[in-house]
């Protein structure tokens, strides 16, 4: 069993410093550097190439997960649209930060004339680990937790943070944790594609994340109690992730009708 300490890491000057903030902080610098290295090793980028796109992943991939976000609960936003640029109360989305993402990428290799397939490839391994450190600031902010469990590494939850029909019941699967173990996974593999130098084609290996990352969305969101949105029932994040499959699918058989990574 094991709880989240608190959401502040410390206080300076009245100021409150959130783990969460931290640790995005620590997630977004771990993931740019390892691109960075990762794109001057193996693709043959210049160095610091990744760094000086930083600022257009960055930007564009929190205006598209606040943006991702505010659209599913439009409802609630139409109603207080104050709260749309009021970040530090919550509600970012991951699919929404690929979205934003790519679109400050492509904006970044049109303007410095550098293949975008080959950037996606690059940024897709970073941001893997990226997202598994990430995850961590869920576990501090007592947050995308599952389903009640009784198991020896159940996540205890206080009760101002149990959703209303859950307040009896003190623990949880810590879903933030099997999606960074995954997440880990996920770079490791895509680390060791990269190595074996067998990805022949430009954008191969953004889309066998795109793949990946899904089927890990889908297992973790079947059991997470603080969805966004549903539909029949359904967490919207799991038809997101089976589109994304289809598609990613579709165009990776496209792309390698000849040779198959």
């Amino acid at each position: 069993m094991f709880t989240s300490p608190s959401q502040i890491l410390f206080t300076i000057f009245g100021v409150n410093i959130y783990y969460y903030g931290v640790i995005m902080a620590l997630a977004i610098s771990v993931g740019v550097l390892i691109s960075d290295w990762i794109g001057t090793k193996y693709f043959a980028l210049k160095k610091e190439t990744i760094i000086d796109l930083a600022p257009y992943l960055i930007i564009f991939g929190i205006l598209g997960a606040r943006l991702y976000y505010c659209i599913l609960n439009y409802d609630f936003y139409l109603r207080f649209p104050t709260e749309i640029i009021a970040i530090r109360h919550g509600g970012i989305s991951i699919h929404g930060a690929i979205l934003g993402g790519a679109f400050g990428l492509w904006i970044y290799s049109i303007r410095h004339k550098l293949n975008f397939l080959k950037l996606c490839d690059v940024s897709a391994i970073g941001l893997s680990i990226a997202q598994a450190i990430g995850r961590w600031g869920n576990f501090f902010n007592s947050e995308a937790f599952g389903s009640p469990t009784n198991l020896p590494w159940k996540l205890y939850i206080a009760p101002q943070y149990r959703p209303i029909p859950y307040q009896d019941v003190q623990f949880f699967h810590p879903a933030f944790l099997y999606e960074s173990i995954l997440d880990v996974i996920i770079f490791v593999i895509l680390f060791a594609i990269t190595k074996s130098g067998k990805i022949k084609k430009d954008g191969n290996l953004a889309l066998i994340y795109l793949i990946l990352y899904s089927i890990v969305r889908i297992f973790v969101e079947s059991f997470r109690l603080d969805s966004v949105k549903y539909i029949l029932g359904i967490p919207v994040a799991i038809f997101v992730s089976v589109g994304i499959i289809i598609v990613s699918a579709i165009v990776l058989f496209i792309n390698n009708k000849e040779r198959l990574v």
